[in-house]
């Protein structure tokens, strides 16, 4: 798992990713937890768009389609800052659940278009899986891991 994540974090920093540890940290916590966090980081590698300022208003935040996979670690320090937050037109909403059970911070539905993150968490149901990736390993594979590496 950490030669994964190391790997991984040089790549992103080398594209010029903010956040290069924190990206593949969370791609390689969803992969131990039995999501596809290598894929989803592979789709968002090839959006257009991977970067935006966020800008809080009335009804939250509009992430207007950007990858969560890339701004996850943003949206936690903005909440974190400013409190509970409903984030809509959302895309790799899965990217913010490593860092909301790491927080210990509620969060809405991941996979859907629109959803809160804020408030409190009390237990982490993903301890033992990744526990178990830390002891046995991850799958990763073969192409796709190419593809993250020479994207």
């Amino acid at each position: 798992m950490k030669a994964a994540e190391n790997r991984l974090a040089i790549r992103l920093r080398n594209i010029g990713h903010p956040a290069p540890r924190d990206i593949a940290w969370a791609t390689v916590w969803l992969q131990s937890c039995g999501y596809t966090g290598f894929k989803l980081l592979a789709e968002a590698l090839g959006d257009e768009r991977q970067s935006l300022t966020l800008v809080r208003d009335a009804l939250g935040l509009d992430l207007q389609e950007v990858s969560c996979a890339f701004l996850a670690p943003a949206i936690m320090a903005e909440v974190k800052a400013n409190g509970r937050a409903f984030l809509r037109n959302v895309r790799h909403g899965l990217f913010m659940l490593p860092f909301a059970v790491r927080e210990d911070m509620g969060l809405g539905c991941p996979v859907d278009p629109s959803f809160a993150v804020g408030g409190e968490r009390h237990k982490n149901p993903y301890a033992e899986k990744l526990a178990l990736a830390e002891a046995n390993g991850i799958d990763i594979d073969d192409a796709l891991w190419a593809e993250l590496l020479d994207h």
